[in-house]
């Protein structure tokens, strides 16, 4: 029998909820529930981090600590969990040590936004020791309008260190004992006309879904999030993926690597940048620390978004995603999942449960570009991914996948054929391939790019991947043109 009471860790206790709506956002149930206002609301899409909070579950032997954004985090999704804020640091008059260094460092100026900054460091705190980059990853997704960030990097600087002595790394031990006597079991709050469930199993998940294949299938929340504060959307009923066992697992094969579609962006971003360096680079540009906490590999995809980041670099590679009906599944390439704009090749009751992505042979060669307005927490103006496959110095064959330049992430078709038998050793000679660029796209203008400018990107960025992969010493990324200088 499935359970019918959210329970969660907080304030040191065990609780558990029976009535909510299942788009109650954590942060409204923080602030208007338990009057906990530490936790601010600034953007409410996930992008300035004042309503950033800790979630901690365990791990093997120890706990993790993700930095999330309250704002978009529905209350459900914490089930499991336990939810720290700011009110939880300081232990009576004593203020933890990266509080006492913001304060000790001026850290902070009118403090809305502080709260955020210092739940950020506090993860960062409970990781591995602090660099001068680690940090500027860490606080990207906070953001400071009053400020400069000196202070405040220096606080973290001077406090993670890679040893947390504080009294939530001292009481681990009963915190996982705490957190593991939580009941597994599926969960379904609600009737049903209305409800927020959260399957423990996949055969939960199967018949749940196949039984209401109008619910909200809930990843990460970094956009159905969206949906519930700039939409004002009603959700009736959702199903949240992240409980399910077995969903996030990563199986990495000497051929290629398996991502289940739970698996989180965080814990992709190492098993992808194994496959390339630029897909480590492509994911730390995504979103923030808290969204890549939250958001799912499998959210990214089945999101279906014409802008969205990984496909394009997933088709290039030549992924394969797998969904599931019941006990049946089916497995095709990832370009083919993608038939029109908000529009994929989803059954009613499918839902996405992995993607296959093979690793690069022998004579392949791999680039990834995002251009965006913004280096942090910033769309995609144009993706670019681009896969080579050589003999000698010419191409033998080509992948070329982009977003924001249609409807769909798209392959390009017609620069792919005029890339075969090009010479790198003859920048001539990719000048027909820079041209088809377009005719494979007409892309639109909107208050990222214009029309005109994606074209001209796309097509440099072609140009790009070709004067790297010659190994030509063209300077084409900013730290190698600031060591030019």
């Amino acid at each position: 029998m499935a359970r019918n009471q959210l329970t969660f860790r907080f304030r040191g206790q065990t609780r558990t909820i029976d009535r909510f709506a299942p788009r109650t956002t954590l942060l409204d149930w923080l602030r208007e529930e338990m009057g906990a206002k530490g936790t601010k609301e600034g953007c409410g899409e996930g992008d300035c981090g004042a309503c950033t909070i800790v979630l901690s579950r365990p791990r093997g032997a120890t706990l993790t600590y993700e930095p999330v954004n309250a704002c978009i985090l529905l209350l459900g999704q914490v089930d499991g969990a336990e939810v720290l804020t700011i009110e939880d640091l300081a232990k009576g008059e004593v203020l933890h040590p990266v509080q006492q260094a913001m304060v000790d460092l001026h850290g902070s100026q009118c403090g809305f936004c502080t709260p955020g900054i210092v739940m950020s460091l506090f993860a960062h705190y409970h990781g591995a020791a602090a660099t001068r980059e680690s940090v500027d990853v860490a606080l990207a997704g906070n953001l400071c309008r009053c400020t400069g960030y000196r202070p405040i990097v220096d606080a973290a600087l001077a406090t993670c260190v890679g040893q947390p002595a504080d009294a939530f790394a001292e009481a681990t031990q009963s915190r996982i004992a705490a957190l593991s006597e939580i009941d597994g079991r599926d969960l379904f709050v609600g009737d049903e006309t209305s409800f927020f469930a959260a399957p423990s199993s996949e055969a939960s998940l199967a018949a749940l879904n196949e039984k209401h294949p109008d619910a909200v299938l809930l990843a990460g929340a970094t956009d159905v999030g969206l949906w519930v504060t700039k939409r004002f959307m009603e959700l009736k009923k959702v199903i949240w993926l992240g409980r399910v066992a077995g969903f996030a697992t990563i199986t990495s094969g000497p051929d290629d690597l398996r991502l289940g579609a739970g698996v989180t962006l965080a814990d992709a971003t190492p098993e992808l940048e194994a496959l390339h360096p630029d897909l480590g680079v492509l994911l730390a540009r995504f979103g923030s620390a808290q969204v890549r906490a939250s958001g799912t590999v499998g959210g990214n995809i089945a999101n279906g978004s014409p802008i969205g980041d990984l496909p394009p670099a997933l088709i290039a590679l030549g992924a394969r995603v797998e969904l599931s009906k019941g006990d049946v599944s089916r497995e095709f390439a990832l370009e083919d999942f993608f038939i029109g704009y908000g529009k994929q090749d989803r059954r009613p009751g499918e839902y996405v449960r992995g993607l296959t992505v093979p690793r690069l042979a022998a004579g392949e060669a791999f680039r990834a570009f995002k251009v965006s307005k913004r280096t942090d927490e910033d769309i995609s103006a144009v993706m670019s991914a681009f896969r080579l496959t050589l003999d000698g110095r010419r191409v033998k064959s080509a992948r070329v996948a982009y977003g924001g330049m249609a409807a769909t992430p798209k392959r390009a078709s017609g620069a792919e054929a005029a890339l075969v038998g090009v010479d790198l050793d003859d920048p001539a000679s990719w000048e027909a391939a820079r041209a088809a660029i377009g005719k494979d796209f007409q892309p639109l203008s909107d208050m990222r790019a214009s029309a005109a400018y994606r074209s001209e990107v796309a097509a440099n960025l072609l140009i790009r991947a070709l004067i790297e992969i010659s190994g030509a010493r063209t300077p084409t990324r900013i730290g190698e043109l600031r060591a030019a200088e």
